[in-house]
């Protein structure tokens, strides 16, 4: 269980730190900003890369929503949910942490939104409150589709990284105008306390609306795509 548990732990710290400090480091600087198209890249390159990299020891979640919908979609065991939550935490507050520590080295540096989620004042077009609920709910219930049908006993194995890599991708550009795209809580709460735009006090719907999607997303494909995998079936214990 423990190495289960630090391969979360890493791949998480991964997701943030790359993801995130993308868009902390390079997205905005000048002349060689990566943009928006950039940051959407670099969170599915970080979730592709960890997906190969210690997927086979953990599952490869990386994602609280994600630990929740395969528990939903019964891939993965309740028992083992709040231990992967904790170590998923773990991991994106000490990528957060070294991403400070890194961006605050720049003399003049202010950490102004530090890469977090936000919907009204804080979202990146000005959207509303219901607009961020929405296409968080919409898109995490999509991401869950994909990472249970691309995991799915009735698709070529080994594929599956790149797929689920690919739509975090998609996600992201879709969504960074909204919300700055979470679909993750680990993701948003690490980064929201670094922030110097109040961004803490938004996080209840960055974890609401990816746990709800994720629900949504699993319960779909459990009872109207799923071939019937079980634990079992995939490997689990």
């Amino acid at each position: 269980m423990m190495r289960k548990l630090g391969a979360e732990a890493f791949g998480t710290f991964w997701l943030v730190f790359g993801g995130c400090g993308s868009a902390v480091l390079a997205a905005g600087f000048p002349e060689l900003g990566i943009g928006f198209a950039g940051v959407s890249l670099a969170f599915g390159l970080t979730v592709l890369t960890m997906a190969y990299a210690v997927g086979g020891i953990s599952g490869g979640h990386f994602n609280p929503a994600v630990s929740l919908g395969l528990a939903l979609g019964n891939r993965f065991s309740w028992g083992d949910l709040i231990p992967y939550w904790v170590a998923q935490l773990f991991g994106s507050f000490v990528a957060a942490a070294c991403l400070f520590v890194i961006a605050s080295g720049m003399d003049g540096w202010s950490a102004g939104g530090f890469a977090s989620n936000g919907f009204g004042d804080l979202s990146p077009g000005g959207y509303s409150m219901t607009a961020a609920l929405l296409i968080e709910i919409i898109l995490t219930a999509g991401f869950l589709i994909v990472i249970l049908g691309s995991t799915s006993k009735a698709v070529p194995g080994g594929f599956a990284p790149i797929s689920i890599g690919l739509s975090l991708t998609l996600i992201h550009l879709i969504s960074i105008p909204v919300t700055n795209t979470s679909v993750n809580p680990a993701r948003s709460t690490s980064v929201a306390f670094y922030a110097e735009t109040g961004a803490v006090s938004q996080l209840w719907l960055f974890w609401v609306a990816p746990l709800i999607g994720a629900a949504i997303g699993a319960l779909i494909w459990r009872y109207i795509l799923s071939p019937g995998e079980t634990l079992e079936d995939i490997g689990g214990e």
